[in-house]
């Protein structure tokens, strides 16, 4: 069975045993399991169903695989002629996540 779901302001098409890297979910740790009502589509063949905007009852279960941070990327701006420079770095919090069930 497949879904799309929205998390964290993205939408993902996802199906069981699927593994995503999203933003990093507040307060949860490895091992912890993850309920995620916004599920925008879900089925497959003559079963599929669209919500309007979201399917009333259906959900998607994750498991929380690890927290990591993704590579650090670096912010530099430079104004011409002005002698303003300004570098900076960022590393993203980052969830990886195992897709367990899927409930329409």
């Amino acid at each position: 069975m497949k879904a799309t779901i929205k998390t964290q302001g993205k939408q993902f098409s996802v199906s069981e045993g699927d593994i995503l890297i999203v933003d990093r979910y507040p307060k949860t740790e490895t091992g912890s399991t993850i309920s995620i009502n916004e599920v925008l589509a879900a089925g497959e063949g003559e079963s599929f169903k669209v919500g309007t905007p979201f399917l009333i009852g259906a959900t998607v279960t994750a498991k929380v695989l690890e927290n990591k941070r993704a590579k650090k990327i670096i912010v530099f701006k430079k104004k011409k002629r002005k002698g303003m420079e300004r570098k900076r770095g960022h590393r993203q919090e980052l969830s990886v996540i195992k897709i367990e069930s899927i409930t329409v």
